[in-house]
């Protein structure tokens, strides 16, 4: 019993770091990634209290994704002098990326359904499967990742609340507000980069 109010602190703390680094992204801001390492760290605590294992193995991956996310937006493409641009994934990244999720949803549910307690194996691992493919997605910096974020921030939703964990729940609708931001300032920036080009 005394370990529930530690988790919680920890999900509230985790959840404030998470929301303000959606914003930073939603800007393009470089500290969006080392402050996602943090918060992302912090729910490893949080998801394994909750017995939602494959979130809890997605966060490991976060992290690393988050390192190449900001390795990536700091150096660039060649192509580009240094500078990632953002703009729109190829057809082939987008169909690529969702054959890899669909087979890692089933691979991660038949494993955590026979071999653990988990809640929600399969549910829990299509989730994680395609928030994996929105982070890579935003790494790269192509717009379709925000799409897909809000898409699987309105499932999250509806587990956070049956799991109880309601600040975390909450936290999953706030970053609706800067996923549509995220929209907007990408689809300007890659309009601007387009007048650019022709000049």
């Amino acid at each position: 019993m005394a370990a529930a109010p530690v988790v919680s602190t920890i999900e509230i703390v985790a959840a404030a770091i998470l929301l303000y680094s959606v914003v930073l992204s939603a800007r393009e801001n470089i500290w969006s990634w080392p402050t996602a390492i943090i918060g992302v760290a912090l729910y490893i605590i949080v998801f394994y209290d909750a017995k939602l294992y494959a979130d809890m193995s997605l966060q490991f991956i976060y992290i690393i994704i988050n390192v190449y996310g900001w390795w990536k937006w700091l150096h660039g493409d060649k192509e580009h002098e240094g500078v990632l641009h953002v703009s729109k994934a190829p057809l082939r990244t987008m169909l690529l990326g969702s054959i890899v999720a669909i087979i890692a949803t089933f691979a991660f549910g038949l494993f955590f359904h026979h071999f653990t307690k988990a809640s929600f194996p399969y549910f829990d691992s299509a989730l994680s499967s395609f928030s994996l493919l929105a982070q890579y997605l935003m790494a790269r910096k192509y717009i379709e990742n925000w799409y897909l974020w809000i898409t699987v921030d309105v499932f999250y939703i509806a587990m956070y609340t049956s799991k109880h964990l309601y600040v975390t729940a909450v936290l999953y609708a706030l970053f609706i507000a800067p996923c549509v931001l995220g929209v907007v300032e990408w689809r300007r920036a890659i309009a601007r980069h387009a007048v650019a080009e022709q000049v």
